[in-house]
């Protein structure tokens, strides 16, 4: 009998896929505390803070009650999170649909570019995306809207998952990493610019960083004397669009490729028809005529 783990059974929890009661306050209860506002100082709290010193009883006091004023509100930590996830899901600027003659690759920029603005804004976004199914009606929404939008490319439906996939997952790397020196710097009491020239200032003059320096445009924008904000505003924008571009590209070879099973496909009936080849009927003939004439005349001469 196979064994089966019980984390192999167990199934994906959600606080967007359960019901909860709503909240009968006591009369010992707060006045004036709720949901939004819980999750709201949350929000706070993580911005300011990070989600490494989060904690219920820090939200409590931020909020002048106690840990368990707060649980009667959400069950854990968890879904509390969650809810905040989905909280700042909402500050996203979804495109006009109602507009059909707006181009998708605009809209598709808009909404890369606005997913950007997030998570940079709120650095503590981004493990938590990797960490929780996101079911929210705010994230629902924003995941719906791109849905929409890929689907007026004219790619295949069984494309627009890996095109969205390749948009999506690079702007989440791209903002993860940023956000993260972002964070260094804030430590540091320095700004991501300061660090980064600080950074060039120390590996010139060193041979082995020559060629990196010289090849790479991080040299250029230290010679310009242009901002690290602005050299990574400057290479996410150029590199979306190479995301893009590979969206139309693969687009066109699936539509060259539709081309040439219906050429193909065409061609099949022609050849099964034998029109052609039922033509060797003539070849016969003509074989068999100038054979036979040929020895029949060559016997009477």
């Amino acid at each position: 009998m196979a064994v089966t783990s019980s984390r192999a059974k167990k199934q994906p929890t959600s606080v967007w896929l359960t019901e909860r009661p709503p909240v009968k306050r006591k009369a010992d209860q707060p006045a004036g505390l709720d949901l939004d506002k819980i999750v709201a100082a949350t929000v706070r709290l993580l911005d300011a803070e990070g989600l490494a010193k989060f904690s219920m009883r820090r939200l409590a006091a931020e909020l002048g009650v106690t840990a368990m004023s707060v649980y009667w509100y959400v069950d854990t930590k968890d879904d509390l999170l969650e809810l905040a996830m989905d909280a700042v899901a909402g500050e996203l600027d979804l495109p006009d649909e109602s507009d059909e003659q707006a181009d998708w690759r605009d809209q598709l920029r808009h909404l890369a570019f606005e997913y950007r603005k997030l998570l940079l804004a709120h650095t503590w976004l981004p493990k938590l995306l990797g960490e929780y199914l996101n079911f929210g009606p705010r994230s629902m929404a924003f995941s719906n809207a791109t849905l929409r939008v890929m689907a007026r490319s004219g790619l295949s439906k069984e494309s627009t998952s890996g095109a969205l996939a390749a948009v999506y997952q690079f702007v989440y790397g791209f903002c993860s990493i940023q956000g993260q020196h972002r964070a260094r710097c804030r430590a540091e009491g320095t700004t991501l610019d300061e660090y980064f020239h600080r950074v060039v200032e120390a590996v010139q003059g060193h041979p082995r960083f020559a060629e990196t320096m010289e090849l790479s445009g991080d040299g250029r924008y230290a010679r310009e004397g242009m901002s690290a904000e602005q050299m990574l505003d400057d290479d996410f924008a150029f590199a979306l669009e190479l995301q893009i571009a590979g969206i139309e590209a693969m687009r066109e070879r699936q539509r060259a490729a539709a081309e040439r099973a219906d050429g193909d496909s065409n061609g099949d009936g022609d050849s099964n028809g034998d029109g052609d080849s039922n033509g060797d009927g003539d070849s016969n003939g003509d074989g068999n005529g100038d054979s036979n004439g040929d020895s029949n005349g060559g016997g009477t001469d």
